[in-house]
């Protein structure tokens, strides 16, 4: 699989030299990817903004766009799928469904209005608040929801009337230099650039001189990186960044009922979900029979390669995240930690970490206190309801969390005290296009989806009109 090239102007670019793209199921290389030179780099800023003055002055036109876009990557998901699956790791059934989630993005943005907002208006002024675009976009996606995370910025960039260079992770880049050229078609040369490459082409694209607006999603360690880069020219960002999500259990709540949710709240993607579930504090009327039914889930499920139709869990993405949670999970041994299931990984080759159930740990060790961001969940008891919220909230992280219970006005009330972007009641990991999705403290600067996402990549213009 050597056929990928950057979009850049409309045209497919190969790139002076490439870079190895590993299979996470096998562990080796199984394709080549441009890397992007500072000059295409150059090429390609220069593309967008060239393009931007003609692409800001039509809605109906870039309204229209997003449906084209929607339909071209609809018509195109059975090519994609696998391309996704073998650069991720991710099932085949799991990429599809990404797919398809990417389109609906499209579609939904395509649906959203940009407001001009009337403050006054009577015989001698009136005054209007309106939205601009900002100029040329810089977007740096993530690995473990390539394609559709670059659509979560491409859709509400364009619609705004921005054009766009974006970056996929190095991990991940087939799926998305796919899309681009999926993509060409549809849009105007120029209005999106996707270029490939590794960390120091991050680093170009937030110091590039034509880019105005940022929008990251990614580490909190890089997250802040980009804020230190984009602070000198005041470029605006919008930052979705990690998470530490507590999900709390009342001593209500059915364990039957909840278990099967809570796994999949947690260990979806393999664990590599930025609001996933990432602690579990159950009360402990209902402790021991929520982690029997959970370790039945845990032991059901298939792990293995994602192109085999019968994998529920593909492996972790590369090799730094695959050592790392093994890492939590050492430390967590070292501090006496119980492992219900899973605890080591698979023999054989490739990233593979069966569900870990952890008992037997608290706050002041690393598997509770930072990011796994893989399929190892901390679940402690907790007696009373107000130290589990100060538990849940007891970090610098805010990104998500959910309370379950079988009263769902108490769990609301409960949910209501946690400190994050988004608070969830019987059910976790609810993204939907038309709500947003951002986070609190550490987790992040500003929002994704919805009116709000879109206004994100817009700035503010007072528009005072003398009627004498």
């Amino acid at each position: 699989m050597s056929d990928f090239t950057m979009t850049i102007n409309g045209k497919s670019v190969p790139g002076e030299a490439t870079f190895g793209v590993i299979n996470p199921a096998s562990g080796k290389v199984f394709a080549q990817a441009p890397e992007c030179t500072r000059a295409q780099l150059d090429a390609a800023m220069d593309a967008a903004s060239k393009a931007f003055p003609a692409w800001r002055g039509d809605v109906a036109r870039r309204r229209k766009a997003l449906v084209d876009c929607a339909e071209a990557v609809k018509a195109r998901i059975g090519e994609l799928a696998p391309i996704l699956t073998q650069e991720q790791g991710k099932p085949v059934a799991r990429a599809t469904e990404e797919l398809f989630g990417t389109a609906v993005w499209f579609q939904y943005t395509a649906s959203l209005e940009i407001p001009v907002e009337v403050l006054q208006d009577d015989a001698n002024v009136r005054v209007e608040i309106r939205r601009r675009p900002y100029g040329v976009v810089g977007a740096i996606t993530p690995w473990n929801f390539p394609v559709m995370l670059a659509a979560w910025k491409i859709a509400p960039a364009l619609l705004a009337g921005n054009t766009i260079v974006l970056k996929p992770s190095p991990f991940t880049p087939l799926s998305t230099l796919k899309l681009g050229e999926i993509l060409r078609d549809a849009l105007p040369p120029g209005v999106i650039n996707i270029v490939s490459g590794n960390d120091q082409l991050g680093a170009w694209i937030t110091g590039h001189p034509a880019v105005r607006k940022i929008s990251f999603t990614g580490s909190v360690a890089t997250g802040k990186k980009v804020a230190m880069a984009a602070a000198p020219d005041l470029k605006r960002i919008t930052l979705e960044l990690g998470g530490n999500d507590a999900a709390i259990v009342l001593d209500d709540a059915d364990p039957k009922k909840v278990a099967e949710k809570l796994f999949w709240g947690a260990f979806t993607n393999t664990g590599q979900v930025c609001s996933a579930i990432k602690r579990l504090y159950v009360h402990e009327r209902v402790y021991q029979p929520v982690l029997d039914e959970l370790a039945a889930v845990a032991k059901s499920v298939k792990v293995g390669d994602g192109l085999q139709p019968d994998s529920q869990l593909g492996p972790l993405n590369n090799k730094m995240q695959f050592d790392r949670v093994n890492e939590l999970v050492e430390d967590a041994k070292k501090h006496g930690a119980r492992f219900v299931t899973g605890g080591a990984p698979l023999p054989g080759g490739g990233y593979f970490i069966p569900p870990t159930l952890v008992t037997g740990i608290a706050e002041g060790t690393r598997l509770v206190d930072e990011e796994q961001f893989g399929p190892a969940l901390p679940i402690m008891p907790y007696r009373d309801v107000e130290d589990a919220v100060a538990r849940a909230n007891g970090t610098m992280y805010g990104l998500s969390g959910s309370v379950w219970s079988s009263n769902s006005e108490r769990a609301a009330e409960v949910a209501g005290r946690l400190d994050c972007g988004t608070a969830w009641v019987n059910q976790h990991l609810a993204v939907i296009p038309n709500a947003p999705f951002g986070g609190a403290k550490w987790s992040g600067i500003g929002v994704e989806n919805g009116p709000w996402g879109l206004l994100g990549f817009t700035e503010l213009q007072t528009v005072n009109i003398s009627k004498a």
